[in-house]
């Protein structure tokens, strides 16, 4: 395989974690009697451009399809952080009635909502026609294709250039990066401006978040390779804010090279130098990783054994995908977790991909009282805890695994 960005052949492995379904296929109970199609997870370093990326074994048309099951909009705190966005955006870009703004993987409508409620014209594009008839019930205008250069031109030739455009947890998401960058220099207006928001690379490395390894991300991305990639597709980095979210995410500014007048911020200087500090650019920082992935699955699931013998009662909350990559590397199945809870029903009465654990409502926590809820999407853990908090009164714990083994 050679990188999907600068086309180098690919020879250091950061991590190999064995084989699982995609993260986001949930089984509907007609399909339990089926197969599943499972295929190698194994992600590659790129010793040229230092793209992270997982192996080439399937396509994004399988991976998101008309079935896909993830909404944005069933976490609170991420609508917080989508209204909080659009604020600190309209600010900072004078974006009005006159202004133009586009989502790239608009997903529910969860962002859009907080731009038309100003006002502003926007539009939103999806190739998920799940989540796009979603956006669609709040009156967000949605085209269900997957973005890139051709598509980016037709908006332009058609008058619909934007004055900012949002791409927020999308650009890991894509196999053919440069395609996909070149279009938003195609769709921008000549000093608007693009927002891409991604978990961290050093992020997921420092802390551990092998779980965020799954099929669909293809890619893990760092400040300075996105430089690299964006420079090479007609974009310039100009500011650059580190975020809380997903364990630790960079929320990068571009505009395009040619015709953009933001000057470039000094976070952008100090956060390269930061990761060349760090080692990012050397092979030796990538060594390691699959061993301290290994020691978090053996941890989790000497917990479970362990509460299975001693006859506790372990449920799991979020069937987040970064939980499915978790519980299929560990090998868990249905006698160690009896089930999992989750708020978005587009979920509930499916089944866990790989490990075929059912998905329920939360109703169910307070009828069945278990000992030990295990929290998959360990990024919300203070945002369950707090929903879940009557759970304490029959003497619950909360257990993450992620980056260690943690139980309160």
């Amino acid at each position: 395989m050679n990188c999907r960005h600068c086309r180098s052949p690919l020879q250091l492995q950061l991590i190999d974690l064995g084989s699982s379904p995609p993260s986001n296929a949930y089984l509907t109970k007609e399909k339990l009697s089926a197969p599943e199609r499972w295929y190698p997870l194994k992600v590659m370093v790129c010793e040229r451009c230092w793209l992270v990326q997982t192996r080439d074994f399937t396509q994004a048309s399988e991976l998101f399809d008309s079935e896909y099951a993830y909404f944005s909009g069933f976490s609170t705190s991420w609508l917080q952080h989508a209204e909080r966005y659009v604020d600190a955006m309209v600010r900072r870009f004078d974006l009005h009635a006159a202004s133009r703004v586009i989502e790239v993987a608009s997903n529910d409508g969860y962002l859009l909502q907080y731009v038309q409620a100003r006002g502003i014209p926007c539009l939103g594009v999806e190739p998920t026609a799940s989540t796009a008839a979603a956006s669609r019930r709040k009156g967000i205008e949605t085209l269900e294709v997957f973005f890139g250069r051709d598509f980016g031109r037709q908006l332009a030739e058609q008058g619909r250039a934007a004055d900012l455009m949002a791409a927020n947890n999308v650009l890991a998401h894509v196999p053919d990066i440069n395609d996909f960058l070149a279009g938003f220099a195609a769709a921008l207006k000549p000093q608007g401006a693009v927002t891409f928001e991604f978990p961290h690379l050093q992020r997921l490395i420092d802390g551990n978040q092998f779980d965020t390894i799954y099929h669909e991300h293809f890619s893990y991305l760092s400040l300075t390779t996105v430089q690299q990639m964006c420079a090479s597709n007609g974009l310039q980095v100009f500011d650059v804010e580190e975020l809380p979210t997903h364990g630790g995410s960079l929320r990068v500014y571009t505009q395009r090279a040619d015709t953009g007048k933001h000057p470039v911020h000094e976070r952008v200087r100090e956060l390269e130098r930061a990761e060349i500090d760090a080692g990012l650019r050397t092979a030796a920082y990538y060594r390691g990783f699959q061993q301290r992935a290994e020691r978090v699955k053996d941890d989790l699931m000497e917990f479970l054994i362990a509460a299975k013998r001693g006859g506790k009662s372990v449920i799991a909350y979020g069937a987040a995908a970064k939980g499915n990559t978790l519980l299929n590397f560990a090998g868990c199945r249905g006698d160690l977790i009896r089930y999992v809870v989750d708020r978005n029903d587009a979920k509930q009465g499916k089944f866990m991909p790989g490990s075929r654990i059912p998905i329920m409502d939360d109703s169910v926590i307070v009828r069945d009282k278990p000992d030990y809820i295990v929290i998959l999407p360990w990024n919300l853990r203070t945002e369950v805890t707090q929903q879940l908090a009557g759970a304490r009164q029959w003497g619950a714990q909360f257990v993450t695994a992620v980056p260690k083994l943690e139980i309160s």
